[in-house]
């Protein structure tokens, strides 16, 4: 079939065959040349839509964290207020046991002042 396709050639002046050859070895070097410039567009494009996933990933785990942060915000907030009731709950309870205390102590003295009284 090359020769079918060679055989306009035939006849024609040198000059005009290494001009015609020149075009073709420059189109075949255009092509392989096209070839390899698609293929790094291809494998540059491959690399972007590998790099939006994972952005895209990441923007998922950012946003999923983020909750979890605001989740354990709250969480130590409440526990934050817990504590300061318990703390305030235990100061009342330690002031009731200071009163009953020293009603403990009075009742005692009225009670050996009163054995006293008894033993006269």
């Amino acid at each position: 079939m090359s020769w079918a396709v060679e055989e306009w050639k035939e006849g024609l002046p040198p000059r005009v065959l290494q001009k015609i050859h020149e075009l073709e070895s420059q189109v075949d070097k255009l092509k392989k040349e096209r070839q390899q410039r698609q293929y790094q567009l291809e494998t540059l494009e491959a690399a972007l839509q590998k790099q939006k996933q994972k952005v895209e990933n990441e923007k998922n785990e950012s946003a999923i964290l983020k909750r979890e942060n605001q989740s354990l915000m709250e969480l130590c907030d409440n526990l934050e207020k817990a504590k300061q009731k318990t703390s305030h709950d235990l100061q009342v309870k330690e002031s009731q046991i200071n009163i009953q205390s020293g009603q403990l102590n009075s009742c005692k003295k009225d009670i050996e002042r009163l054995e006293q009284e008894l033993k006269r």
